[in-house]
């Protein structure tokens, strides 16, 4: 459902730029993000442990994962929004396009890694998520400027999103249902995130303040894809030893 709004939604959005203008087209979109909270009314309360010893700690790798996956999210997505809308010669329509183009591409792949996170071959999704990020991170630092190389960028980002949202995601939603308070380890995990988004956000706006390319913002996102990789990768070789020890345990003396 995601997948099938994400294209259109960027289609339905350059049109109402265009034709209603941002006033109108700004404030569906409020009436839109209200209607999210619908769902929520009526909900069950989940109760959450008064005290919850070694929480935050047990989150220490939730957070580097999500520390890191925000510095590169800034660097991949925000800064690269804008660089897309010059190279694309600032219009909305073919702004609006280029994104319905990805959420397409992103829609076919994104079952794909899913299926072989399941199947037990977490630490290679990882590498191949990563690798496909760092080489699209490259593309898109070269493309600004050209619009049918920003455009070709633009949608192997789609491919990025597939691959590394499931890679990470997966262990850092793992790590929190094993943590002694999920909540406390979310808390801790999106704070993490935000301060690397907001961390990298800050870098690149002072790199343009300087008159340094995005394209130098752009690639910044490499260090934070880095650690990430690395943190996730630890993870699932925590999770592949933790299911050979039963399997060890259960095999009959010689």
């Amino acid at each position: 459902m995601v997948s099938v709004i994400g294209i259109g939604a960027p289609l339905i959005g350059a049109w109402a730029l265009v034709t209603l203008g941002p006033g109108r087209m700004f404030a569906a979109v409020g009436v839109v993000q209200a209607m999210a909270a619908l769902p929520l009314i009526g909900a069950p309360n989940v109760p959450v442990k008064p005290s919850a010893p070694g929480a935050f700690r047990a989150a220490r790798l939730g957070v580097v994962i999500a520390l890191s996956d925000g510095w590169f999210d800034a660097c991949f997505f925000f800064v690269w929004q804008i660089a897309l809308f010059i190279s694309l010669g600032k219009s909305l329509t073919a702004y609006g396009g280029a994104m319905a183009l990805a959420a397409l591409a992103g829609a076919v792949c994104g079952l794909m890694l899913g299926r072989h996170i399941d199947q037990g071959n977490g630490r290679r999704a990882v590498v191949i998520a990563a690798s496909v990020a760092a080489g699209v991170v490259l593309l898109r630092a070269i493309s600004i400027g050209s619009p049918w190389l920003a455009l070709a960028a633009n949608a192997l980002g789609a491919l990025v999103g597939s691959l590394i949202i499931p890679a990470l995601a997966t262990a850092h939603y793992n790590l929190a249902k094993a943590a002694p308070c999920p909540m406390r380890f979310h808390i801790a995990t999106e704070a993490g995130w935000d301060v690397g988004c907001s961390a990298a956000c800050l870098t690149a706006a002072g790199l343009a303040e300087a008159g340094i390319p995005l394209s130098a913002a752009i690639l910044l996102g490499l260090p934070g894809l880095a650690v990430a990789a690395m943190a996730a990768r630890r993870y699932y070789g925590r999770r592949s030893a933790a299911l050979r020890a039963p399997a060890r345990a259960s095999k009959p003396a010689v």
